[in-house]
């Protein structure tokens, strides 16, 4: 297997359009492969766990794009990177059919329902963090991983966090990732050298390591630079690192709870909005990229998907290399002030599986050989969900992506993510409407507390009043 050939002609589906708050592949081809293979409902309950995968009774994974799923199968079946996307849409991979929607994330789980009311084949499919729980706790949608006979002993090594978004409300864990969405600081480092006085990530680690160390940094740079670069990005991006912090739940004893997390996150937004610390660009916009080659950005917050893709375009690209205005190759990165990870999707498996044999198969080449996990990691390139596999790729210097890793003045870009990827715990913090929450609270935050200039009470105000309208089953106080 030649990876780095496979690595640089896989640039391309590394990149994944996200949602805001939290996403692993919003762009899709639009097409869904073979179609034909839907049954009845009765034949989809029919408890036929053979494994067989004759005629109609095909192994169906669904998921919103072709990211994924093809390289996930190639590797599961040794056939090529190189034209599984193609063969799976065309049909020729024997025993398989891929139903790709081609809709961003978001828009899966209408999807998804639409199979389940008309009873169609469905075997495996694939759910972002933030709205998983809607299947995870729907013993009708989800079944018990345990029942396949997945358990502990397979999952080792996965990262804390990910098990944790992986399981219901009662602690069944019904769904698991194979991918780690671990994520840092990527800065301009000639900018940082020049603003900061830091020459290497190290030393910039030192500088941003907390969220006072940043507000002071961001200050310095805006000072410095008469007001021309913002230290980071978004105040989106901002928003994903910090939230991570968060040790309460959003929801208690159904009732919202608005804590000093709250009005501390506030505050440093709004030190950082009105020092121009971050950017008012809004994330996924031109402008929010374009910062990143003409100077008015030094950094993104960026996960590890977002290194092939929103960040290598701010960097201007490498096809563009040496051209006027182009940044690319003076980037690095660090671990950046709190431990976040950003995105990541989950594997489940739909109760009226017949192929539960296959289920098991697929499912324990994506998430626990570490043969299979450590090749995928440097064919795809993935940060797999395996400490033991990333540290050992980690140190002995694989180079996962040469064009990332150029881009990032040779730095191995997965190391300096590692420890955040161990460090996140979200053990008891995890409820069921996290996202439409944190999009609310961000949402009032910026448009009462920072452009309004509102008071905090008027700003909890906005926020429960936003609650109340979207989340009616919780006490918004």
């Amino acid at each position: 297997m030649n990876t780095l050939k496979k690595t640089l002609a896989l640039v391309a589906t590394f990149a994944m359009a996200a949602t805001a708050l939290a996403s692993c592949g919003d762009s899709g081809n639009n097409s869904s492969t073979n179609n034909s293979s839907s049954n009845s409902s009765s034949d989809s309950n029919s408890g036929d766990n053979s494994g067989s995968s004759d005629g109609e009774n095909k192994f169906t994974i669904a998921a919103w794009n072709a990211d994924d799923v093809p390289y996930l199968i190639a590797q599961w079946k040794g056939i090529s990177f190189d034209t599984v996307a193609d063969d799976l849409k065309n049909g020729k991979v024997e025993g398989i059919d891929f139903i790709n929607f081609g809709v961003g994330g978001g828009d899966a789980a209408e999807k998804y329902d639409q199979l389940f009311t008309a009873g169609s084949d469905l075997d495996v499919y694939f759910c972002e963090a933030d709205w998983a729980l809607k299947y995870i706790n729907d013993d009708t949608k989800t079944m018990p991983l345990e029942d396949l006979g997945i358990t502990d002993a397979d999952l080792p090594n996965i990262y804390s966090y990910t098990d944790e978004i992986g399981k219901s409300t009662d602690g069944v864990r019904k769904g698991v990732s194979w991918q780690a969405a671990a994520g840092g600081f990527g800065y301009r480092a000639d900018l940082a050298e020049e603003y900061l006085g830091v020459k290497s990530p190290e030393e910039m680690q030192e500088k941003i390591g907390d969220w006072d160390k940043f507000v002071a940094a961001a200050k310095e740079v805006s000072e410095k630079s008469n007001g021309a670069t913002a230290l980071a990005d978004t105040l989106g991006g901002m928003w994903q690192a910090y939230a991570c912090g968060r040790t309460t739940p959003w929801v208690v004893d159904n009732a919202l709870q608005i804590d000093d997390f709250c009005k501390d996150f506030a505050d440093t937004a709004k030190e950082l909005w009105d020092c121009g610390g971050i950017t008012k660009n809004s994330q996924w916009s031109d402008e929010w990229t374009a910062g990143g080659t003409n100077g008015s950005c030094m950094g993104y917050f960026v996960s590890t998907w977002g290194f092939g893709g929103f960040f290598l375009n701010a960097s201007g690209g490498a096809e563009k290399e040496g051209e006027e205005n182009n940044t690319y190759g003076k980037w690095a990165v660090c671990q950046g002030p709190q431990p976040f990870y950003w995105g990541g999707t989950w594997i489940v498996v739909n109760p009226a599986t017949n192929n539960k044999d296959e289920a098991k198969e697929f499912i324990l080449s994506a998430v626990s050989d570490e043969a299979q996990m450590s090749a995928y990691a440097t064919a795809k390139p993935e940060y797999v969900n395996n400490t033991k596999v990333m540290d050992d790729l980690i140190a002995s210097d694989t180079v996962f992506n040469e064009t990332i890793t150029k881009n990032l003045g040779g730095q191995n870009f997965y190391k300096a993510l590692a420890d955040n990827a161990k460090q996140i715990n979200f053990n008891g913090l995890i409820t069921p409407y996290d996202a439409t929450i944190k999009t609310d609270f961000i949402d009032a935050v910026k448009t009462k507390y920072l452009e309004e200039g509102a008071s905090w009470d008027d700003t909890v105000e906005e926020f429960r009043n936003k609650i109340s309208e979207d989340v009616s089953a919780i006490d918004a106080g």
